[in-house]
């Protein structure tokens, strides 16, 4: 504080200074300035078993960029690696997505993987296999225990796996 000089025999009064620099912004206006950058961070997570799944999977990141959605491609196993999976869906949403559309053949664990570490809508898409024709991945991705909720559409159905996304997120 400094001291203003008494005038005329009065006497003297602490006053405040003029700040040097304005005060700080209050958080709703820091959030106010952020919301107002744009950030191409994707939306949607497109996650799949192998890399042999991307041809199939493909169908939902194209129907995501018709619509004007941006998505990333990751490929991790649930039965691989794990931790992996489990880091990239605990975090999905610190990240910015709103949706996890997860892709599997065989056992087709990674949707209730997937499902189990976010609280992130996951769509499984059942991949079709050499031996089952994808009824077994389909079997996988719907049979989820109370709590651990997937969508799932229809075997090799990517495409509709894209086009529920962007309804989630435009919901």
């Amino acid at each position: 504080m400094e001291m203003k000089e008494p005038e005329n025999g009065e006497t003297g009064v602490a006053e405040p200074a003029a700040p040097a620099t304005p005060p700080a912004a209050t958080l709703p206006e820091v959030e106010a300035a952020f919301e107002e950058i744009e950030v191409d961070a994707p939306l949607v997570g497109i996650i799949m078993g192998s890399a042999n799944d991307k041809p199939k999977m493909q169908p939902a990141g194209a129907a995501l960029h018709e619509v004007g959605i941006s998505y990333e491609v990751r490929v991790m196993s649930a039965h691989r690696d794990p931790e992996k999976v489990r880091d990239y869906c605990q975090n999905a949403r610190m990240r910015g997505l709103k949706v996890i559309i997860a892709g599997a053949g065989m056992s087709a664990a990674l949707p209730g993987v997937a499902a189990a570490h976010s609280d992130l809508p996951v769509v499984g898409v059942p991949i079709s296999g050499k031996t089952l024709g994808g009824l077994d991945a389909l079997l996988s991705a719907v049979q989820m225990p109370p709590g651990v909720p997937v969508a799932c559409v229809a075997i090799d159905g990517a495409k509709n796996a894209g086009l529920l996304a962007a309804r989630i997120i435009n919901a």
